[in-house]
């Protein structure tokens, strides 16, 4: 074996275009899409105390995954009360941390195979994302 087959490809990211916006979500969550939704919407509300709404970008993956995450601001503080982490993020990492931890929470609540299925898509992309540390330290 070579190093070429020893190492991992990196999972490519590609931002869903305007026109796509409304297939999104049903094509990624089905009949729970607004329930998913609403649930990154509320976990970013309680990551960020400075986070206030707005526009979101939906990002697919190369491996089947999707996440989405707040555009119009740079960095956000996060603060996780469970774990103690306190830090600044991307809005890039606050998104694909949000998405995290609502996609675990509801795959306790939901009975949708898809929603871990996201989980764990989204985790293996996070692992290569250049704010994996602050990720992982916050969802730990």
């Amino acid at each position: 074996m070579n190093a070429s087959e020893t190492t991992a490809q990196a999972i490519e990211v590609h931002e869903v275009p305007e026109r796509e916006r409304a297939q999104i979500l049903p094509r990624h969550f089905g009949r729970d899409m607004l329930t998913v939704e609403q649930a990154i919407f509320t976990f970013m509300r309680e990551l960020s105390p400075e986070y206030s709404g707005g526009y979101w970008r939906f990002l697919e993956l190369g491996n089947g995954g999707f996440y989405m995450a707040p555009q119009g601001r740079a960095r956000l503080v996060i603060r996780v009360e469970g774990n103690g982490f306190d830090g600044e993020m991307s809005a890039d990492a606050a998104g694909i941390t949000a998405c995290l931890f609502a996609f675990s929470h509801l795959s306790f609540q939901v009975p949708n195979e898809s929603i871990i299925e996201h989980y764990h898509r989204l985790r293996e992309f996070a692992l290569d994302h250049r704010e994996a540390g602050r990720i992982f330290a916050a969802i730990d």
